[in-house]
């Protein structure tokens, strides 16, 4: 994949993730739309914290960092628009509501 293609598809996934958050009616939760595509996510839950997302072009992944780690996520070659854990093979939203349920103090489900 060409580093236009790989933009391309980075930026429509977290299009996909700010459409997310929009609709989210998890209480004590912000987020911002950073310069570059970078996504930060604050919880006031347990003294507050931070889950960042943004895409990194020179590995062509997209990146997630939250209390619980970091994750790297690659474009599914199988699925269009599925982006997998380089480790587990896990799906980029459902690692995402994962760390959002752990850091909100509440159960977040995103709906397919």
């Amino acid at each position: 994949m060409d580093a236009r293609e790989f933009d391309e598809r980075a930026s429509v996934m977290l299009a996909r993730i700010e459409a997310l958050l929009e609709g989210c009616e998890a209480e004590a939760m912000d987020y911002e739309i950073r310069p570059g595509g970078v996504i930060e996510i604050e919880f006031d839950h347990a003294g507050g914290s931070q889950i960042i997302i943004n895409r990194h072009a020179a590995a062509q992944e997209i990146w997630l960092a939250a209390r619980s780690g970091g994750f790297h996520f690659r474009p599914d070659p199988e699925q269009a628009g599925r982006w997998v854990g380089t480790r587990d093979g896990a799906e980029l939203l459902d690692v995402l509501a994962r760390c959002m349920s752990e850091q909100a103090g509440t159960q977040i489900v995103f709906e397919p």
